[in-house]
C-alpha cells in the first residue's frame, strides 16, 4: 500500500456523449463547469467505453472486465458473484462505500451492481431512497413506511426488466408519462446533489469510496426553462418543433431504435439542441457539487473522477439512442481525472483508453492489489498519464438488448435483419484506427482522429491492416469467453408474459 489511502469519488454523467461537451471542442457551451475543473486535472482526450449501454458499462467500469467476460449484458442479467466488484473489494480493505445514484437500471434492478456498498441511495424508480440526516420520530416512520413501499415496489419494478410483455407494455405513449415522470426515470439530479453535498459536510467516514450517477442528459428531454430557452429558444413560436419534442417524450420505442426514415432538419435540430439544454442544465448541478469539494478542500486529499457510461446517438449512422453500435456518438465519452498526487495539472492526454480501467484506476490509488485481477499498478491510468501505455490495442462491445430486439419484432420487423441487430457488434482500436464488425463482417476501418464522425471507411483501401485487426478481435472474443464465469444468468420470463397477457384478455384490456 503506497501512502495514505484518498477518498475516491466517481461521477458517471450517463448517456453524456464526448463531442458534445465545451470541453471537448464543442461550439457550444454545454459545460462550463466541467471545463472549469478540467483546467486543474487531467483529461483524456480518447476515453472509449467498454459497451454502448448502461448495464455493461457499469458491470465493466465495477469489474475492469469487458461485457463478453462479466456477461451482464441484459436487463435481466445479474453479475456473477465470482466477478468480485470495485466497492467489494474497497469495502473489504476498509473504505467506506456510498452511492447516489439516479438511473434506476443501477439503482433498482437486482443485477448484482450494488453489491459491496455500505449505504446506497436510489433516486430513480417509483420510491426514491435518500439519506436518513435527521433522527427525529418523524424521521423513522418516514423511513419504516419506506421501506415497506420499497417492499412491495422492487419486485414490480424488476419485472418489468425481466418480462418482455411488460416492458412492451410501457413503451405506450400512454404510459411513459407515467413512468418517465411520475416514477422518477431518471431521477432528480438537484435532490441527489444535494444529498451529496449535505452528506459529505456531515463528514462520512474515511477513507471513502463515492459513487454518484446523474442521468439527465437521457430520454425523455425535460430540460429547465432557462436552458431549453437557451438552446431552444424558437419554441415558445414553433408550433411544429414543440410537436416534435412530445411526441417524441411520449414514445419511448423510438429512444433505443434505428430509424425507419430520415430524420427531418428540424427534428434533428430539436432533438440535439433538447439534448445539448440537458447536459447544460446537468453541468450546472454538477457545478454546485464541484463548487463543495473545493470548499471542503476535498481534492487535495482526494481523487475525483467524472466520466460517462456511453454517448447518445441523435441520428447519425441511420440510429438513434444507444442500444446497437459501436460508433464514436456512443462509445467516445469524456474522461477527466484530479488526483495532483500522480495526475499532472492541466494535462491532456491524447493516449486511447478504455473507461473498463477505472477499475484498476481507484485499486491502484487506494492500495489494493487483487490476486486474481491484471496488475492494477500497470493497468492504472496512472501508468497511462505517466507516459506507459499498457494496451496496444482496446476493443468495445454493443451486445444486443433483447427486449429492444423485441420490440422491434412487434413495431418494425423488416429493420431487424437488415441492420444485423441480432448479431454483436465488436470494435478494436490501435492508435488512431478503428476496425468496427457485425457478427464477423467487417462493418467499416476508420482513422478516428481524421475522421471522428467515422463517416470515410478505408477497409478496402488497407486490407492487410483489416485482416491484422480483425485477427485481434478474434483473439479478443476467444480470451474474453475464456474469463467468463460459469454461472448462468436469469432469462426473459417468456412462460410468466404469455399468463399475464391471457389475463389482460379475460379482462377485456387486449384484443
Amino acid at each position: 500500500m503506497r501512502g495514505s489511502r484518498p477518498n475516491i469519488i466517481l461521477i458517471v454523467l450517463d448517456t453524456v456523449r464526448r463531442d458534445h461537451l465545451s470541453l471537448y471542442g464543442y461550439e457550444r457551451e454545454t459545460s462550463p463547469r466541467l471545463d472549469e475543473f478540467a483546467a486543474d486535472a487531467t483529461t483524456f482526450q480518447n476515453a472509449i467505453s467498454a459497451a454502448q449501454w448502461t448495464i455493461p458499462s457499469h458491470a465493466s467500469m465495477f469489474t475492469g472486465l469487458y461485457p463478453t467476460s462479466h456477461r451482464t449484458t441484459q436487463g435481466y442479467s445479474v453479475l456473477p458473484r465470482s466477478h468480485v466488484t470495485l466497492a467489494e473489494l474497497l469495502r473489504l480493505h476498509g473504505y467506506h462505500t456510498v452511492g447516489f445514484c439516479n438511473n434506476p437500471l443501477v439503482g433498482v434492478l437486482e443485477n448484482g451492481l450494488r453489491r459491496g456498498f455500505t449505504e446506497f441511495f436510489s433516486y430513480g424508480g417509483a420510491i426514491p431512497v435518500r439519506p436518513r440526516f435527521g433522527k427525529g420520530t418523524l424521521d423513522k416512520l418516514r423511513e419504516a413506511v419506506n421501506r415497506r413501499l420499497l417492499a412491495i415496489s422492487i419486485p414490480i419494478q424488476n419485472m418489468f426488466a425481466r418480462s418482455d410483455f411488460l416492458f412492451r407494455l410501457s413503451l405506450n405513449p400512454l404510459f411513459v408519462p407515467i413512468w418517465s415522470r411520475l416514477a422518477r426515470f431518471k431521477g432528480d439530479t438537484a435532490r441527489s446533489i444535494d444529498d451529496a453535498i449535505r452528506y459529505l459536510r456531515a463528514g462520512p467516514p474515511e477513507p471513502y469510496f463515492m459513487f454518484i450517477n446523474l442521468m439527465s442528459a437521457h430520454p425523455p428531454y425535460t430540460p429547465p426553462r432557462q436552458f431549453r430557452e437557451k438552446f431552444a429558444p424558437y419554441l415558445a413560436h414553433d408550433r411544429e418543433a414543440r410537436r416534435i419534442i412530445r411526441s417524441f417524450n411520449a414514445d419511448a420505442s423510438r429512444w433505443p431504435s434505428p430509424l425507419d426514415r430520415p430524420m427531418s432538419e428540424l427534428e434533428h435540430r430539436v432533438l440535439t439542441d433538447f439534448y445539448d439544454a440537458e447536459i447544460a442544465g446537468q453541468d450546472a448541478e454538477l457545478g454546485r457539487l464541484l463548487d463543495e469539494l473545493h470548499r471542503s478542500g476535498a481534492p487535495e486529499n482526494s481523487m475525483v473522477i467524472i466520466t460517462s457510461d456511453h454517448g447518445e446517438g441523435l441520428g447519425e449512422h441511420g440510429f438513434f439512442g444507444h442500444g446497437f453500435v459501436v460508433y464514436g456518438e456512443l462509445m467516445n465519452v469524456p474522461l477527466i481525472i484530479k488526483y495532483p498526487a500522480e495526475y499532472p495539472v492541466g494535462t491532456r492526454i491524447k493516449t486511447f483508453v478504455s473507461t473498463r480501467r477505472l477499475f484498476h484506476t481507484v485499486l491502484d490509488a487506494a492500495g489494493i492489489e487483487p490476486p486474481d485481477r491484471e496488475d492494477v499498478r500497470e493497468m492504472s491510468l496512472a501508468a497511462t498519464a505517466a507516459g506507459h501505455d499498457p494496451e496496444k490495442h482496446l476493443f468495445a462491445e454493443a451486445i444486443p438488448p433483447v427486449t429492444f430486439i423485441h420490440v422491434l419484432e412487434h413495431k418494425n420487423p423488416s429493420l431487424i435483419d437488415r441492420l444485423s441487430l441480432r448479431e454483436p457488434r465488436r470494435a478494436v482500436y490501435r492508435d488512431r484506427m478503428k476496425l468496427a464488425q457485425v457478427g464477423g463482417r467487417v462493418e467499416g476501418l476508420f482513422d478516428v482522429l481524421n475522421d471522428p464522425g467515422e463517416i470515410n471507411d478505408l477497409s478496402a483501401e488497407k486490407p492487410a491492416l483489416v485482416a491484422e485487426l480483425k485477427q485481434k478481435l478474434a483473439e479478443f472474443i476467444g480470451q474474453a469467453e475464456a474469463k467468463a464465469s460459469p454461472e448462468s444468468t436469469p432469462h426473459l420470463d417468456v412462460e410468466g408474459d404469455k399468463k399475464v397477457a391471457e389475463r389482460l384478455r379475460a379482462l377485456g384490456y387486449m384484443e
